[in-house]
């Protein structure tokens, strides 16, 4: 069997941000600085201004809490009409979508314009951690759950915690509720956790974890897709491990649902010049970020079925009723 939660379908941030305009504009990250909304934020900000797309640098504002769920709440009941405006987003906002941990909110209260490139899911350890490899450490799980403790950037029942589970349930583990997970608010509190000892493993997405890679610090055990990543070809995949399963993170931004058509098709137009641009194939080179891009009006109804798709991923594994 294959599990595949294929968080992908890439596309174009409307934004307005003409050259006359007086307010630069402000991207939130919905986390602490260091994670992946963080580095949509910082990457794609740099981007639009380096690219000439907005005439002023972007302000970030990194805004954590419950899951992405204070910044959605911000913008849908503050900043409904604010043109100058864009908000990181990944399969994490759809995923907390889907099990209703927004207070009640739902994916047609923003609209949902686009992203450009997907973020491979990982599962790493400490350097010194006796897992080598994941049949290890699924092995461990298997033969006492509480000896593993997951860290990951989101909240319990989001997609970092989506991810453990899914590699669990194909191993044919099926207990999970017995698994232990802290959720962070963000990637980079969440490595920290594991390479302190705090945790035995950490599940995020590969832009999160490369530089901890690179410096040794941690210990990439497998990542979550079908072929091996691009300038990370060393670290095996969960198929070639015997585990058939694929997470990809799409990488992307919300605006508020109350601006303008042509404010969000000036956006999707800006965004798409990034995507296109030599500087971010560079960027998502070095991030391990695969090239996908989806730019238009029909990323809503593309997140629409994700949402659809992901309640009943969470019902099935026993996250929500």
């Amino acid at each position: 069997m294959k599990t595949t939660l294929r968080a992908m379908g890439f596309g174009a941030v409307g934004l307005m941000m003409a050259s006359t305009s007086a307010f630069a504009t402000e991207c939130i990250a919905p986390a602490d600085a260091g994670g992946g909304w963080d580095f949509t934020c910082r990457q794609i900000g740099k981007l639009l201004y380096d690219l000439k797309q907005v005439d002023q640098p972007v302000q970030v504002t990194n805004m954590a809490g419950a899951g992405g769920g204070v910044a959605y709440t911000h913008v849908v009941t503050e900043r409904n009409e604010d043109a100058d405006l864009i908000v990181a987003a990944s399969s994490a906002t759809t995923t907390r979508l889907a099990q209703n941990a927004y207070a009640g909110m739902t994916a047609d209260q923003v609209r949902f314009v686009g992203a450009i490139g997907g973020d491979p899911g990982v599962i790493v350890v400490a350097k010194d951690s006796p897992f080598q490899n994941l049949g290890d450490l699924i092995a461990a799980i298997k033969a006492d759950p509480s000896s593993v403790t997951f860290a990951g950037g989101s909240a319990a029942g989001g997609f970092d915690h989506l991810k453990p589970l899914m590699v669990l349930k194909e191993a044919g583990f099926t207990d999970f509720a017995k698994v232990k997970y802290i959720g962070m608010d963000g990637g980079a509190e969440a490595i920290t956790q594991t390479i302190g000892g705090f945790t035995q493993a950490m599940t995020g997405d590969m832009s999160e974890i490369s530089g901890f890679i690179k410096s040794g610090d941690v210990r990439a055990l497998a990542v979550l897709t079908s072929e091996p990543v691009p300038g990370f070809e060393d670290i095996p995949t969960a198929k070639s491990q015997g585990i058939d399963v694929e997470v990809v993170n799409w990488r992307g931004l919300y605006v508020p649902k109350g601006i303008s058509d042509d404010a969000f098709n000036a956006w999707a137009e800006k965004l798409k010049a990034v995507a296109e641009s030599a500087e971010w194939k560079q960027v998502m080179v070095e991030n391990g970020l695969a090239p996908f891009t989806k730019v238009g009006g029909d990323f809503q109804g593309w997140i629409d079925g994700v949402v659809a798709d992901t309640n009943q991923l969470s019902k099935d594994i026993g996250v929500i009723q």
